[in-house]
């Protein structure tokens, strides 16, 4: 559980080192210094520490505004931080989300966010419908007017806000990608992934894909938040493994025409196959239903199973 700080001035003219002594004073054990507006969220050293800050971590400014200009803004980079456990102080302002004087502040702060969103909806609904009253069409300009100009900045701007919830959320990924990758394939990264958030209790996050996961790292790597090799292709799998690998595609597919007129739903054969003690390929003890699945569609690509049953 560490305090991570984080001092940001504007330009280079500038200088964090008051901020900087004030951290180091507080007991911050690693501070990221930034010299960037507090208007831009693409921030690189903002985004860093977010994916550096742990579940227990506190994050740590000598006030709110070297964090956030907009309470939008600072909604978001505190939402994000306790959905990975973590919490965030400013030492100059009464905002401290590990204790309950702080999160009441924080939910005034809320309160104040969402009415102010209510009056933005509302401003521009009625905008909406004055500039259709005198026969203006509502939108982007250049995107009406198919303009590439346009169209280039709206696809980078969106691609920029998908990189910011990628980075955001790596915190609950990465480290067991770092752990498992390249020296084992996506799919049993995969499987650790989903049984770890099966056994997180309070929240059903959707699992894993192979395909997903890999977008995200990918995408990590182009922002230079993770290390390249963990794209490199996963050495070759030996005989015994593969012929492991086939004997559960085998088992799962008995166990799936064997269902004596019960529905065979995933959980269902999840249990199954727990009941008789059968590791996954990572030996973990539990079975996601997405790794049942997995091995369920390689069993339909050959013909294993039943053709007239359907999986739920």
């Amino acid at each position: 559980m560490a305090l991570i700080g984080y001092a940001r001035v504007s330009t280079e003219d500038q200088s964090t080192e008051a901020q900087f002594l004030d951290l180091k004073k507080f007991g911050c054990t690693e501070i990221f210094r930034e010299n960037a507006s507090g208007a831009d969220r693409e921030r690189p050293q903002l985004k860093a520490v977010l994916n550096r800050v742990r579940k227990g971590d506190t994050l740590v400014v000598v006030r709110i505004d070297r964090l956030a200009r907009s309470l939008a803004h600072l909604l978001d980079v505190i939402d994000s931080l306790e959905r990975k456990g973590a919490a965030f102080k400013s030492l100059g302002d009464p905002i401290d989300t590990g204790s309950p004087q702080g999160k009441f502040t924080l939910q005034i702060l809320g309160a104040v966010a969402e009415f102010e969103r209510s009056l933005i909806r509302e401003r521009t609904k009625a905008g909406v419908r004055a500039a259709k009253a005198i026969g203006k069409q509502p939108g982007n300009p250049g995107l009406i007017a198919k303009d590439p100009l346009a169209r280039r900045r709206v696809a980078r701007a969106r691609d920029d806000r998908l990189s910011e919830r990628v980075a955001e959320g790596a915190g609950e990924f990465l480290p067991v990608v770092e752990r498992l990758r390249p020296a084992h394939p996506w799919d049993r990264v995969v499987d650790v992934l989903n049984t770890a958030v099966k056994k997180r209790p309070g929240d059903n996050p959707a699992p894993w894909t192979r395909d997903a996961l890999i977008r995200a790292v990918r995408r990590l790597v182009g922002d230079g938040l993770a290390d390249p090799g963990l794209l490199k292709a996963a050495p070759r799998r030996s005989k015994k493994a593969v012929a492991q690998d086939k004997r559960l595609v085998e088992l799962v597919a008995t166990i799936h025409n064997a269902s004596d007129g019960e529905k065979p739903t995933l959980a269902r054969i999840g249990r199954q196959l727990e009941r008789q003690g059968i590791p996954t390929k990572t030996g973990a003890r539990t079975w996601a239903p997405s790794s049942v699945k997995a091995l369920l569609d390689r069993a339909r690509d050959q013909g294993l199973l039943a053709p007239s049953e359907e999986d739920v």
